[in-house]
């Protein structure tokens, strides 16, 4: 729960940086430390199941209070989470529809190597709720888990067509992208040059737009 590196960084490098930061919910005080963490430049804050665990890493005072608190300042909540845990945070997302909420890495779909279509639909049902955006990243750690990551080609296709690239970004996963022979830049040519279906303005969304309006317009 300390962010002190990140802020430090954001405020020496102005404009450069914005922050997934963390709370710790069970501590008084939520909605005002979100509020100062705003002011340093964090614009998102992360949750994660691997913390309080499955059950009740969404239960409690201080979650409903983040939730609420995200809603009114903008900032994004951030679930590093497994594909079991999609339909808790499509309840969340019922429960507060103005709150801005950002699904990292795929939900982790295909972690283990098989893309199930029923992660992929519980995915793919959270885009009726119009401020969930999903980052399509980390390729290293899911399908084949190898460059130059077509597999993850039909993946990403249900994705923009359910949540359009406005509503998509990727990321870089720094520093575990380098892992074994995988790289930076066959992540990013994944979607610069490898599928077809995108167009250019859909790769300008997904590389630099979506992250922008997410994170650098609050």
């Amino acid at each position: 729960f300390d962010n002190s590196y990140l802020i430090h960084a954001a405020k020496q490098y102005s404009g450069t940086f914005k922050i997934v930061g963390m709370i710790d919910d069970q501590k008084p005080g939520v909605a005002q430390t979100m509020k100062n963490l705003l002011k340093q430049n964090v614009t998102g804050i992360r949750v994660l199941p691997f913390i309080r665990g499955a059950e009740n890493w969404l239960l409690g005072d201080g979650v409903m209070e983040m939730w609420t608190t995200a809603a009114e300042t903008g900032q994004n909540i951030c679930c590093l989470i497994n594909p079991s845990d999609l339909p808790s945070v499509n309840k969340m997302c019922e429960k507060y529809p103005d709150t801005p909420v950002v699904i990292d890495h795929f939900a982790r779909i295909g972690g283990d190597g098989q893309i199930r279509k029923s992660d992929l639909d519980n995915l793919c049902d959270l885009a009726k709720h119009k401020k969930v955006t999903v980052k399509i990243s980390a390729y290293y750690a899911f399908g084949k888990k190898k460059a130059p990551y077509l597999d993850l080609g039909d993946m990403i296709k249900r994705l923009c067509d359910s949540f359009g690239p406005e509503r998509l970004m990727w990321a870089s996963d720094c520093p575990y992208q380098l892992t074994g022979d995988n790289t930076y830049s066959a992540s990013i040519n994944l979607i610069r040059e490898k599928l077809d279906f995108l167009n250019q303005n859909d790769k300008e969304w997904i590389l630099q737009k979506t992250a922008e309006k997410v994170f650098f317009s609050i």
